[in-house]
């Protein structure tokens, strides 16, 4: 080591981060040139050689020309090259080799090198062979230059695909290492802030070192790699022992076995500091320019895998709040069906503990005011143990006047506290460390609260008292349209009574089999509707169809539509009159607003003369009728257009002859348009796959077809209603 220190060489950072080109690899390797070696007799005397090939084994030209070829080089001959002279001397045949792998040097000095060559017969005048001359080019450069390529491919291939980025500089590191012998790599990263370094990869570094300057700052004299993050320049230190830069690590380095670095920073593409990229030696020395290009080089590349991680985890980071706010979501969706699901005033309370716990929190207690006193009417908690505990703990103890529920009852604003509650209670026992009471408000006045408890080392933060107060309020609403509910849907069901055919009339020839079921709990009037009446000549008229709309407009324009039909009937002498008239009544404007569409069909049948029904139907934009025989399912195609749009609508009379024990089905697109789990609807395929495979009397036909759309949806409440008719001839005759 030199005893005086040495001014550090600054040189600037690379700007490249793109793979080496030629200039990269010239520096890096060198250019490669001819070697040319003449020998001599049965010996191989060396009788000439050029500078390039001195230069090659290694060795000074002085003194060296006259000696045998395997006195000058004693390794060539266990390496078979000195046989192939002897070869080529003795029988007068030139020998080429390519990219042929020798071993140059003593054995404690020795340097791996290829070469493309050529050994050629020299002769006398009288054309007998007198020696050997030995042309070629080392293409150790070339050789290097591919791993080089290679090394570099394999590290972009790990960045494209997204490796690790401890895994990609790690083996830059230990590939830059093998590609330079005696070279030792560390690649620090640096902080968000760009103020301190980090340990990135550094193979071959001792782990005491390494973690000795994992942390160390960004500074003037802080190293090697210390001052060149700070300077955002290439530092070079050819003798750590003496070097001001080293003065508080010149120890640590010397333990490590350290003499020289270099470092270059690794800048992004905006300038960003990202890291350094250093390279020691154990020896003192400086870098020649095959160094500095091959730091350029790999602190591009290290830049490269070092952004796209950023980037990732960016990304990352990105997903995992999209993620937090999807969850959110979901929880407070999942909490509005729960809490709506069964609208039972007491089961909403209910599941509002449970939906909190542990959700949100370890333990859930919700109290209500009821007739002037506050009662606990749920809780919730992870352990049995804790349920009871919390259970126990009953309305007597809100008396006191320290109690959050109290207060959050009086002022109706959310109470937060890292600490148990103050007034009596379990809190000990259930390892109690802090709370959030949440006001359950209707309209202005606060009839309850929800208690969440921590417990251990949960902890409450703004974001978990932001979902509390969210499924409070929400809750409210819930236990408001609880109340609400019962009056309402004993309404709603005894309208839609009203609206359906309460009884199926005895039929001559025929036999009509029903079903109905309304979507959702029955607030709201359905919007299907089917009815079977007589007619003055003796046939009889049936009819399904559909409103759009649900509540009380679908039950008006049910209602008239149905009462139209049954009104006309014995004035219009056919379907098709009749299906017009109902148009015509659709488009009279009811009150202030309109009726809205309706699909239908409507017909006639009167029994055929031998058994069977004679069938004149109309369909108005309705799912296409479904003809059942013995041999398979029939689709009645019939035109027709929706009913309440325009004036007079195009229609077309369909008429069918069904023969006794064949059926007619008529149904709304509440059965083929349900859908299961994944989102797929039943469809009609589905419906006359069915009903071919499995041909049934009535009403067993209908009990299929419902128990597979049951089993489709999973039990599922739909969106609409579904209703079904299913008219058969039967064998009675006229």
């Amino acid at each position: 080591m030199n005893s005086t220190p040495q001014q550090p060489q600054v040189l600037p950072p690379p700007t490249s981060v793109s793979a080496p080109g030629s200039g990269d690899l010239r520096a890096l390797f060198g250019e490669s040139s001819a070697v040319i070696a003449s020998m001599t007799g049965p010996t191989h005397l060396l009788e000439a050689a050029n500078p390039a090939f001195f230069r090659a084994i290694g060795r000074q030209d002085d003194a060296r020309v006259g000696l045998p070829i395997d006195e000058l080089m004693p390794e060539l001959a266990a390496q078979g090259f000195v046989a192939l002279l002897d070869r080529v001397y003795r029988t007068g045949e030139p020998y080429t080799g390519r990219d042929a792998r020798v071993l140059l040097g003593a054995a404690d000095q020795t340097r791996e090198a290829f070469f493309d060559f050529t050994y050629e017969p020299r002769r006398d005048a009288d054309g007998r062979v007198t020696g050997v001359r030995m042309i070629g080019v080392e293409t150790t450069q070339i050789k290097q230059a591919q791993r080089l390529t290679a090394e570099h491919r394999v590290l972009l291939e790990q960045i494209a695909r997204q490796a690790p980025l401890e895994e990609v500089l790690e083996g830059m590191a230990k590939a830059i290492e093998e590609l330079s012998p005696g070279m030792l790599v560390s690649v620090l990263l640096a902080d968000a802030d760009g103020r301190h370094l980090r340990h990135g990869a550094a193979p071959s570094l001792p782990s005491f070192y390494n973690e000795a300057i994992d942390g160390i700052a960004t500074g003037e004299a802080v190293g090697t790699c210390g001052t060149a993050a700070h300077r955002r320049q290439r530092v070079v230190v050819s003798d750590i022992a003496g070097d001001p830069f080293w003065e508080g690590y010149r120890d640590l380095a010397a333990r490590a076995g350290l003499a020289a670095c270099w470092s270059t920073p690794i800048l992004g593409r905006d300038g960003r500091l990202l890291g350094t990229f250093a390279m020691y030696h154990r020896e003192p020395r400086a870098p020649d320019e095959a160094d500095l290009a091959l730091a350029g080089v790999f602190a591009g590349t290290a830049g490269l895998a070092i952004e796209r991680h950023l980037a990732e985890e960016a990304r990352a980071a990105a997903e995992a709040r999209e993620k937090a706010a999807r969850d959110d979501l979901a929880f407070l969706l999942n909490a509005s069906t729960a809490l709506s699901a069964d609208l039972d005033y007491s089961q909403t309370l209910s599941r509002l503990a449970s939906l909190c716990t542990p959700a949100l929190a370890p333990l859930c207690a919700v109290d209500v005011v009821d007739r002037g006193r506050t009662r606990r009417v749920a809780v919730a908690a992870t352990t049995e143990r804790d349920h009871q505990l919390l259970a126990a703990h009953l309305s007597d103890a809100h008396a006191e006047s320290d109690d959050a529920v109290t207060r959050v009852l009086g002022t109706g604003v959310t109470e937060v506290a890292r600490r148990a509650p103050r007034g009596p209670g379990p809190w000990r026992e259930l390892r109690v460390t802090g709370y959030v009471c949440a006001p359950l408000t209707e309209r202005g006045r606060t009839f309850g609260t929800v208690t969440l408890l921590s417990t251990d080392d949960h902890d409450f933060d703004s974001h978990a008292v932001t979902l509390v107060e969210e499924v409070a309020r929400r809750t409210a609403t819930a236990a408001r349209n609880a109340r609400q509910y019962t009056q309402r849907a004993t309404l709603a069901r005894d309208l839609q009574a009203g609206l359906l055919l309460p009884d199926i009339p005895d039929l001559p020839g025929a036999e009509v089999t029903t079903y109905y079921h309304p979507a959702g709990e029955g607030l709201d009037i359905g919007g299907d509707f089917y009815d079977v009446f007589p007619l003055d000549d003796g046939g009889w008229a049936f009819l399904l169809g559909d409103v759009c709309g649900r509540g009380a407009l679908a039950a008006t324009t049910t209602a008239l539509v149905r009462h139209t039909a049954r009104a006309v009937a014995a004035y219009l002498p056919d379907p098709q009159s009749i299906v017009r008239a109902v148009n015509r009544a659709l488009l009279q404007p009811h009150g202030n607003h309109d009726n809205g569409f309706v699909t239908l069909v409507y017909g006639h049948f009167t029994p055929a003369p031998g058994g069977g029904l004679d069938i004149d139907l109309v369909r108005a934009g309705h799912t296409y009728p479904l003809h059942l025989t013995r041999s398979g399912v029939r689709t009645l195609k019939s035109d027709g257009s929706i009913l309440g749009i325009m004036p007079d609508p195009p229609l077309t009379t369909a008429r069918l002859r069904l023969a006794p024990e064949q059926s007619l089905l008529l149904y709304t697109d509440g059965i083929t348009e349900c859908r299961d789990a994944q989102g797929e609807q039943f469809g009609e395929e589905r419906l006359i796959s069915l009903l071919e495979r499995a041909q049934r009397r009535p009403p067993a036909t209908l009990d299929l077809v419902t128990g597979a759309v049951h089993a489709f949806t999973g039990g599922r409440a739909g969106t609409d209603d579904q209703a079904a008719l299913l008219l058969t001839a039967t064998t009675e005759s006229t």
